[in-house]
């Protein structure tokens, strides 16, 4: 159970390592990472499901949410039933900039992925699901399983997917 805590330890330092580099171009740092990440992945989203995903305080979100919206990489809506609702998406930038730091861990993963093969992958997904609550694991699937919801503001015409960033 040891080297299985210090295998997550360095794996996540050597993931993150990727992508530190580039966020420290723009002096962002982690967290402004994960937030992205998750509004990259639920165009739409409300501050208080990020809150929820990220489990972090309201105060820390605000702050790197306040970053974020100031450098032009998030743009916040009103909800169109809940005025007091703010939606969440990357703006064009923002878009651009995940982009960039996915492809910097995707290709790490990529080639683990290919190394161990398709059982170990598949045993690797089982265990890092094993790892998490049963609350994370639930809202994972949950989310996994709806169809992926658009920013407000887009165009049909916006909706695919950039290639290559399809599940991994």
């Amino acid at each position: 159970m040891r080297l299985a805590q210090d295998l997550f330890f360095f794996a996540y330092r050597d993931l993150t390592a990727a992508a530190d580099t580039i966020l420290e171009e723009f002096d962002l740092g982690r967290a402004h990472h994960r937030a992205l990440h998750f509004i990259g992945r639920r165009p739409g989203i409300s501050v208080t499901e990020l809150l929820s995903v990220l489990g972090i305080t309201k105060q820390s979100l605000t702050r790197v949410l306040a970053e974020l919206v100031s450098r032009g990489l998030v743009a916040q809506l009103q909800g169109a039933a809940d005025r007091r609702q703010r939606l969440l998406s990357l703006t064009a930038d923002g878009q651009s900039l995940e982009r960039r730091l996915f492809e910097q861990q995707r290709q790490k993963m990529v080639a683990a992925y290919r190394e161990a093969g398709g059982v170990a992958v598949e045993g690797f997904r089982r265990v890092m699901q094993g790892v998490m609550d049963a609350e994370t694991r639930r809202r994972l699937e949950a989310a996994e399983a709806a169809p992926r919801r658009q920013a407000p503001d887009r165009q049909a015409s916006d909706r695919q997917a950039p290639k290559g960033q399809g599940k991994a």
